[in-house]
């Protein structure tokens, strides 16, 4: 189902800003039982995207109204929701465009329900993400690294590929974001210059504060991840997947994954994944 500004339509102007130059934003949020998950982590960050776009905010009580509106009757789902400058200005100037609203309402992907108990095989990346302080962290509707990125394999049992920034620097996967532990300490990249700050990877670093698990949100090598002694990889829809292999480097299926796991699942923060 889609909801385009309010309406059940799929039909939309082409001239749309989100088509010409991917002038906007969007978020993907989970359903569990009639309800968008971790909804006020989304609009947070949908709210710093427009702040950093130069966008005008959409208005939160007839967001959450439309959301949960396609949400009724869904025991486990997808959300989707686009906040578009909209039609209006011709070039890059966005003289008289007015914000276009989009939520659209699917069924989950299909993932091996062994990959949460068993763990995932992944693999680096060669595309390297451009730095860009401004877009790092918002979710925009430019896309074109990840789609490169997610281009470069198609071997079914590689689950991710992790992205590097181009100087170097660890920065998440196309689709999800890494963490590591190593020692008593879970760590995941700072992302002040590159990639997207999943509301799962704020989510969870909050829950490892509130089991009094050490977190620390720093800049990450390479080599850090290869002597990890856990790795594992985030988002709104998987909640989290260990990572057992990384390019032929094996880790194990630690407990630190397994505890927060437990947790989402304790809290219907993620779909049913493991009886649907």
């Amino acid at each position: 189902m889609i909801l385009i500004n309010g309406r059940r339509q799929r039909v939309h102007d082409i001239a749309d800003r989100a088509f010409a130059y991917g002038d906007g934003l969007f978020e993907t949020v989970a359903v569990v039982h009639s309800k968008p998950r971790l909804w006020n982590l989304h609009l947070k960050r949908l709210y710093l995207g427009c702040d950093r776009l130069g966008l005008p905010r959409p208005d939160e009580e007839q967001l959450l109204y439309e959301a949960e509106m396609l949400c009724k009757g869904v025991t486990g789902g997808v959300l989707k929701l686009i906040w578009s400058a909209g039609v209006g200005g011709r070039g890059f100037r966005r003289a008289g465009a007015e914000p276009t609203r989009v939520l659209i309402r699917s069924e989950l992907p299909r993932y091996p329900k062994q990959w949460w108990r068993d763990g995932v095989a992944v693999r680096w990346c060669q595309l390297r993400l451009a730095r860009q302080p401004q877009l790092a962290g918002i979710k925009h509707l430019n896309r074109l690294e990840q789609v490169l990125a997610r281009a470069e394999w198609e071997t079914p049992s590689v689950a991710e590929g992790i992205l590097l920034s181009d100087n170097g620097a660890v920065v998440e996967g196309t689709m999800t974001n890494l963490f590591i532990v190593r020692g008593n300490v879970l760590y995941t990249p700072a992302l002040t210059e590159a990639g997207v700050a999943g509301v799962m990877r704020e989510h969870l670093l909050a829950l490892a504060a509130a089991l009094e698990l050490q977190t620390q949100v720093t800049r990450l090598e390479p080599e850090d991840v290869v002597v990890a002694d856990e790795v594992f990889v985030s988002n709104s829809l998987i909640g989290l997947w260990p990572v057992t292999e990384l390019d032929g480097t094996p880790y194990p299926v630690g407990p630190v994954s397994q505890r927060l796991l437990v947790e989402l699942r304790a809290r219907e923060d993620i779909p049913d994944w493991f009886t649907a």
